[in-house]
C-alpha cells in the first residue's frame, strides 16, 4: 500500500501545535478553563464535554518549589561522616538524597558509583570496607532494593564488616503516588534484613535522621562491625525543613574497641610465658595495620606458631612462625592455644568425620588450655546460625583482640626471664625450620601438572605472582577457590594484601567485593588482583560495566573451570556415600558450566572492559598478564580469560 505524502508533515503539524498549546499554558496561568456546556440529565458526556468537565487548573499552580530540602541536611550528615562514595542502583525511593548528592555537594564526598543490582552495591562496600577499615555509603530502593540486597547484606554480616546501608521508604500512604510507589513502600522497611543488621532505625524527622544516623556509624564501627540500615522517608528527603530546624549536625566521638580486662589478661599472659608450645589461632584479629604488626611483635616476644585461617590479612604468609600449612602437627602438638577473633574454635580442636552423620574427634592433647579473645562474644542474635559449635575453652575474654594485644605483650615481657628467653629462641628456631620445609613441600606440589591444558590453578597463580611481586599489588579475591595457592606460595606482609571471603560464603560477592576493593585501593595506587570464579562472576557480571564505566583499575583473572565445581565434588562424595559408584559425567549435570561455553572476555568487551582469552594453553599467560598489568597501570579494568583445572 502507498504512503500517504501527507503523514510525516501532518506528524510534524499535530507536534508543533501540541508544543504551542502548552507553551501558551505556561504563558497564560491566569486563563480561565473554558466552561463546558450543560447536558441533558441521564445523557452520557460528549468528549468535548468530558474535556471541558475535567479541565483543572493550570500546573504551574501545582508546582512546589523547595529551597531547603531535607535531602541536603542527609547529604550534610553524610559528608560529616566521611563517606567518600555511594554505591547503588538508582531508585525512585531516594532520587532527593541522590538529587542533593549530585547538586548540593557536587557528586564528591560522597560520589555516586552506579551499580546494576543492589546485591552488588553491598559486596562492593563490604570489600572496600575491608582495605579501608570504614564503610561505604550504599541506598537501595524500597523493599525491592533492600531484597536485593538481602544476601551480601548477610555476607557482611557474617563478614564483620561495617556497611551503611540508606533504605528508600514512604511511610505516608497519603503520599504515595500509585501502585509502584505502594508496591515498593513498607510500614517496616528494615525487617527483611533485620535478623543480620546490628541496628537498624526509621526517623521520623531531621533531627532524628542526624542522631541516627552518626549512632548507626558508631555502632556499625564498634567490635564486632556489621551492618547497619537506617530508613530514609521520601517525603522528609524531598520537603522543605522545617524554618526552625537548625541544621546541626551531631558530633561523631572518637570509636575506642573494646579491650580485655586487666587480670584476665595478666592470667593469659602467665599461661603463655609458662607453656612449652604454644600456638595462636587467628581468624580476623588485625582489623588494621597496627593489628598485623601487634600479631608479629607477640609471637616474636613467645617464639609461638601462629595458624592463621584467613579471613583476613592476619600475618605475614611467609614468616618463619607461620605454621598455617601444617596447622593440624601445630595443634596436636600445643598446649596453650590462643583464639584471636576465632569464629570456630570447635573446629580448630576438632575433626569432624563420619561419612552420613557427623563423628568429631578432638585432635589435642589432654590438659591442652584454651584461650579466646573475640568480639562476638559481644553481640550474637538467635535466628541466623553463624557462630559455630561451642567449645569448652578455659578463659574467654570478650573484647577485641587487636585492643587487647598491646596489654597482652606488656604482660608477657614483663614475665620473661633469661631462662625462659633461651627456651623461646630454641622453640623459635624448631619452628622456623618446620614452616621452611612445609613452604618447599607446597613448591614441590604447586610443580605436578605444570605444562597441563588446561591451564593447573598453580600455574596460574605462579605466572601472575612472577609478575605483580614487584608492584605494590593487593588480592582482592578469595583464593579457596584454587585451592589457596597464593595464600601457600606468595609473600604476603601488609594488611591490604588480601582481604578474605565471603562471610556468609555467598556466591555472587567475589567480584564486586573485588571491585568495591579496586575502589579503595584506587586513591592509593596500589595493583588490584583477582582470580575470578565463573560461577561467581555469572551472578553478578554487572560489575564488569560498573567498572568501565567508573575506569576503576583492576586485573581480573578468570579461573574458569567451566562448572560449579564445589558442587561436582559434594555429588561426587554423596553418590560414594550411596554406593552408586563416581561417574564424573553424571555429576556434571545440573554443575557444569558448559554447552555452550561462556566466553568471558567477549562479555567483558561488551560492557566495555579491555579482555583477551580464552587461554587454555600455560605458555600463553606470562604475555597475556603482561599485558593486563599494563592496562591497570594506565587506569583501566582487564580480565583474562583463562581455561583451568577445577581446583
Amino acid at each position: 500500500m502507498a504512503k500517504s505524502k501527507t503523514t510525516p508533515l501532518a506528524r510534524r503539524g499535530f507536534l508543533k501545535g501540541a508544543a504551542a498549546g502548552a507553551a501558551a499554558l505556561v504563558a497564560s496561568p491566569a486563563a480561565k478553563p473554558q466552561e463546558a456546556a450543560p447536558r441533558p440529565s441521564g445523557l452520557p458526556p460528549s468528549a468535548a464535554q468530558r474535556a471541558a468537565e475535567n479541565t483543572t487548573t493550570p500546573a504551574l499552580e501545582y508546582l512546589q518549589i523547595v529551597e531547603r530540602p531535607g535531602a541536603d541536611y542527609m547529604v550534610d550528615v553524610f559528608k560529616s561522616l566521611g563517606f567518600e562514595y555511594l554505591f547503588a542502583t538508582p531508585g525512585s525511593s531516594f532520587r532527593g538524597i541522590h538529587e542533593s548528592v549530585i547538586n548540593h555537594c557536587g557528586n564528591s564526598n560522597p560520589e555516586f558509583i552506579t551499580f546494576t543490582h543492589e546485591e552488588c552495591s553491598v559486596a562492593a562496600a563490604n570489600g572496600y570496607a575491608k582495605i579501608e577499615g570504614k564503610p561505604a555509603l550504599v541506598c537501595a530502593h524500597g523493599t525491592v532494593g533492600i531484597q536485593h540486597a538481602a544476601m551480601a547484606i548477610y555476607n557482611a554480616y557474617c563478614d564483620q564488616a561495617p556497611v551503611f546501608i540508606i533504605a528508600g521508604n514512604i511511610a505516608d500512604s497519603a503520599e504515595r503516588r500509585g501502585r509502584v510507589e505502594w508496591l515498593h513502600a513498607a510500614q517496616d522497611v528494615g525487617a527483611t534484613v533485620r535478623d543480620y543488621t546490628k541496628w537498624d532505625d526509621n526517623p521520623a524527622s531531621l533531627t532524628h535522621f542526624g542522631e541516627s544516623a552518626v549512632r548507626a556509624y558508631q555502632i556499625a564501627m564498634t567490635a564486632p562491625m556489621m551492618p547497619v540500615l537506617l530508613s530514609a522517608d521520601g517525603v522528609l528527603q524531598e520537603g522543605e525543613a522545617p524554618k526552625e530546624f537548625d541544621w546541626r549536625i551531631p558530633k561523631l566521638p572518637k570509636i575506642a574497641a573494646p579491650a580485655g580486662d586487666s587480670e584476665s589478661v595478666a592470667e593469659l599472659a602467665r599461661m603463655l610465658v609458662a607453656a612449652e608450645s604454644p600456638v595462636i589461632v587467628t581468624s580476623r584479629s588485625a582489623r588494621t595495620p597496627a593489628g598485623l604488626k601487634q600479631l608479629v611483635e607477640l609471637a616474636e616476644t613467645l617464639g609461638a606458631g601462629v595458624i592463621d585461617q584467613q579471613r583476613r590479612m592476619n600475618f605475614p604468609s611467609r614468616h618463619p612462625l607461620n605454621q598455617t600449612q601444617r596447622s593440624r602437627a601445630a595443634i596436636a602438638n600445643a598446649d596453650v592455644i590462643l583464639g584471636l577473633e576465632v569464629y570456630d574454635f570447635f573446629g580448630v580442636v576438632h575433626t569432624l568425620g563420619g561419612q552420613v552423620s557427623v563423628i568429631p574427634r578432638s585432635i589435642i592433647k589432654p590438659g591442652t588450655k584454651l584461650v579466646s579473645i573475640s568480639s562476638s562474644d559481644l553481640f550474637y542474635k538467635s535466628n541466623y546460625q553463624n557462630f559455630q559449635r561451642y567449645e569448652d575453652v578455659d578463659i574467654s575474654i570478650p573484647a577485641d583482640a587487636e585492643a587487647t594485644l598491646p596489654a597482652l605483650i606488656e604482660a608477657v615481657k614483663r614475665l620473661l626471664t633469661d631462662d625462659r628467653k633461651q627456651a623461646i629462641q630454641s622453640r623459635a628456631a624448631k619452628l622456623a625450620q618446620a614452616s621452611h620445609q612445609a613452604l618447599e613441600q607446597t613448591r614441590i606440589a604447586a610443580s605436578y601438572a605444570w605444562d597441563a591444558s588446561p591451564v593447573s590453578t598453580a600455574r596460574l597463580t605462579s605466572e601472575l605472582w612472577a609478575q605483580i611481586k614487584d608492584e605494590d599489588w593487593s588480592l582482592v579475591s578469595d583464593p579457596f577457590w584454587v585451592s589457596n595457592w597464593p595464600l601457600r606460595l606468595w609473600d604476603f606482609t601488609k594488611h591490604y594484601q588480601f582481604i578474605g571471603g565471603a562471610g556468609g560464603e555467598g556466591v555472587g560477592y567475589l567480584a564486586p567485593a573485588a571491585l568495591g576493593a579496586a575502589i579503595a585501593n584506587k586513591k592509593h595506587g596500589r595493583l588490584s588482583v583477582s582470580i575470578q570464579s565463573d560461577g561467581d562472576l555469572m551472578m553478578a557480571n554487572g560489575v564488569l560495566w560498573t567498572a568501565a564505566h567508573h575506569r576503576i583499575p583492576l586485573l581480573t583473572v578468570m579461573h574458569n573451570n567451566r562448572a560449579y565445581h564445589q558442587e561436582i565434588m559434594q555429588l561426587q562424595r554423596v553418590a560414594n556415600q550411596h554406593n552408586r559408584g563416581v561417574d564424573i559425567d553424571k555429576c556434571k549435570i545440573g554443575t557444569a558450566i558448559e554447552n555452550p561455553n561462556i566466553d568471558y572476555a567477549m562479555l567483558a568487551k561488551s560492557m566495555g572492559v579491555q579482555a583477551e582469552g580464552p587461554i587454555s594453553d600455560p605458555k600463553d599467560l606470562s604475555a597475556a598478564i603482561h599485558r593486563g598489568i599494563e592496562a591497570v597501570k594506565r587506569g583501566d579494568p582487564y580480565l583474562i580469560d583463562v581455561i583451568t583445572q577445577p581446583r
